[in-house]
């Protein structure tokens, strides 16, 4: 998984072709922290179909905003730089990410 900050998401996410998971995470959210090693494993098994990266939103917080990322956790599926799906809070675990990936590969 890349590590994106408000410095490299415009790069690595808004101008990137194909597939881009983006996981933002808070430093003090718990549910964030316990989604993590799922979403690592998901990115080891999809990870030659599908970009994956996270962005801690305690150091971007208009970045976060500017995606309308207004809980956490938060896991969106990035197309060509558009937002094609996102799950959050209760929705955002590992069923439900990894049928969010089948989807979106299609």
């Amino acid at each position: 998984m890349i590590l994106v900050d408000k410095e490299t998401f415009q790069a690595e996410v808004l101008e990137a072709q194909g597939l881009v998971l983006v996981d933002f995470y808070g430093e003090g959210c718990v549910p964030c922290q316990e989604l993590m090693p799922d979403i690592e494993a998901l990115a080891e098994a999809y990870g030659d179909k599908i970009k994956f990266v996270k962005l801690n939103t305690s150091s971007a917080r208009r970045l976060a905003i500017s995606q309308k990322v207004l809980g956490l956790p938060t896991v969106t599926i990035y197309k060509d730089g558009e937002k094609v799906s996102e799950l959050t809070k209760e929705d955002a675990n590992k069923a439900g990410i990894e049928a969010m990936i089948k989807a979106a590969l299609g």
